[in-house]
C-alpha cells in the first residue's frame, strides 16, 4: 500500500540523530519546559516572522488558549470556514463563543473574503481563516476587512508551516497564529504538539501563563489556566525536523508539480492551484471529481491509500444543528465535500510510487 502520508519514513530518516540526542535527553533529567522547548520557540518565531512563539500541547489547545487570551467567550462570534477539520470550530465553541460559517472560494478552498463582510454583526470579535491543505488564505483581503471593522485575526495555520503569502510566512499576519505538530503535518512529531505565534508581547505572556495553570511563577496563579505544555521530547524531535523542513517542503512542491503535469490534461479532474503571490506547501494534495467513488475504488484496488477531506462540512455537522444551518446554505463547501479526495504526497514518496498512482488515473480515464 502506498500511504497517503508516511511519517514513519520521516522519523526513520532522522533516527540516528534522534537516538543520539535522546541519550543526552535521558541524562538531562529535564523533561518538561526546558531548554529544548525554549530553543524551538526562538527558532519558530524567527521562521514565522513573529516576535514570540509559545509551545503548547497540541494544535487545538493552541486555538483555545489564543481565543481565551484574546478575551473571546460567551456572546461573541468568530467568523470561520466550514471546510476544515472540526478543531477550528470546536475551539471557538469550547470558549462559549459562536462559530459563524461563511462559504469558501471554489479555487483555493479557503474562506472567501467576499462572504465575510455580510456575516459581520455587532457580536463579531474575530475572523479565523484556515490555510487549508497548506495553501495560504487571502490575508490581504482578510486583513483589510478586519481593520475596517476593528476585528481580531487568528490564523489557523495548523496545516501550513512554511507556506507564504506575498513573500511573508503564514503565522505573521494575524494577532496570533496557531500551528499543529501532529505526526502527519509537514512539520510533525511522534505524538501531539502545537505552538502559537504572535508579535504582541502581552498576548504571548498571557498564553504562557494559561498553558501552565495560569501561573506566572511556581505555585502562584493569576487566573484559571490549562495544563497544555509542549513536552521536551517533542521539542527534541521537532528541532531535528526543522533542519530538513525546507527541503521536505520543496519535495512536496516538486511532487505537486509532477501531478499537475501528468493529471492536468485529464478531463473531469480539478487540481490544486496557487493564486498569484501564494506559495503553498501541499500538506495534502486533493483532487476534485464527480467520479470520486470510481477513482477511490480504482486507487484502493491498486494499493493506493486515499482520504476524503472533508465528507461533511462543519455547518452540517450534528454538533452544530443548533446553529440552524441547512443543506444549500454554503454551496461551495458542500460541493467540495462531495468531490474532493486526497492522494499520496509526502517528502518520501518516490517518483516510481507517484508514477504508479498516476497510471491508475490514466487507466481509469481510458476505461470511461
Amino acid at each position: 500500500m502506498i500511504g497517503l502520508s508516511d511519517p514513519s519514513r520521516q522519523f526513520r530518516f532522522l533516527s540516528k540523530e534522534l537516538l543520539r540526542e535522546f541519550e543526552v535527553f535521558i541524562g538531562s533529567g529535564a523533561y518538561v519546559m526546558g531548554e529544548r522547548v525554549a530553543s524551538l520557540e526562538r527558532i519558530f518565531a524567527e521562521r514565522t516572522g513573529s516576535l514570540e512563539a509559545i509551545g503548547v500541547a497540541n494544535g487545538t489547545d493552541a486555538l483555545i488558549l489564543t481565543l481565551d487570551a484574546l478575551g473571546i467567550g460567551e456572546g461573541d462570534e468568530v467568523i470561520t470556514t466550514p471546510f476544515t477539520f472540526f478543531a477550528t470550530a470546536e475551539a471557538i465553541s469550547r470558549r462559549g463563543a459562536r462559530p459563524v460559517f461563511v462559504d469558501v472560494d471554489p479555487v483555493t478552498y479557503n474562506i472567501d473574503p467576499a462572504s465575510i463582510e455580510a456575516a459581520i454583526t455587532p457580536n463579531t470579535k474575530a475572523i479565523m481563516p484556515v490555510h487549508l491543505f497548506g495553501l495560504p488564505a487571502d490575508m490581504d483581503s482578510i486583513g483589510a476587512l478586519a481593520r475596517k471593522h476593528g476585528l481580531l485575526v487568528i490564523e489557523d495555520a495548523c496545516q501550513a508551516f512554511g507556506a507564504r503569502f506575498g513573500g511573508r510566512p503564514v503565522g505573521s499576519f494575524g494577532h496570533a497564529a496557531c500551528f499543529s505538530f501532529f505526526p502527519t503535518k509537514n512539520l510533525g512529531t511522534m505524538g501531539d504538539g502545537g505552538i502559537v505565534t504572535t508579535s504582541d508581547p502581552k498576548l504571548a505572556a498571557t498564553i504562557r501563563r494559561l498553558r501552565h495553570h495560569g501561573s506566572p511563577k511556581k505555585y502562584y496563579h493569576d487566573t484559571i489556566g490549562y495544563n497544555s505544555r509542549l513536552d521536551e521530547l517533542h521539542a527534541l524531535i521537532l528541532l531535528a525536523a526543522m533542519n530538513h523542513i525546507d527541503e521536505w517542503n520543496e519535495r512536496r512542491r516538486a511532487l505537486a508539480d509532477r501531478y499537475r503535469k501528468a493529471l492536468g490534461q485529464m478531463s473531469g479532474l480539478d487540481l490544486p492551484s496557487e493564486p498569484d503571490r501564494v506559495r503553498g506547501v501541499y500538506h495534502l494534495y486533493c483532487v476534485g471529481s464527480d467520479d470520486r467513488a470510481s477513482l477511490l475504488s480504482a486507487l484502493r484496488q491498486a494499493g493506493v491509500q486515499t482520504g476524503v477531506y472533508y465528507p461533511c462540512p462543519l455547518h452540517l455537522q450534528q454538533a452544530y444543528r443548533k446553529l440552524d444551518y441547512r443543506p444549500g446554505d454554503l454551496p461551495v463547501a458542500e460541493r467540495l465535500s462531495e468531490r474532493l479526495f486526497a492522494i499520496p504526497l509526502h517528502p518520501f514518496l518516490s517518483d516510481s510510487e507517484q508514477d504508479r498512482i498516476i497510471s491508475v488515473f490514466r487507466d481509469n480515464r481510458r476505461a470511461k
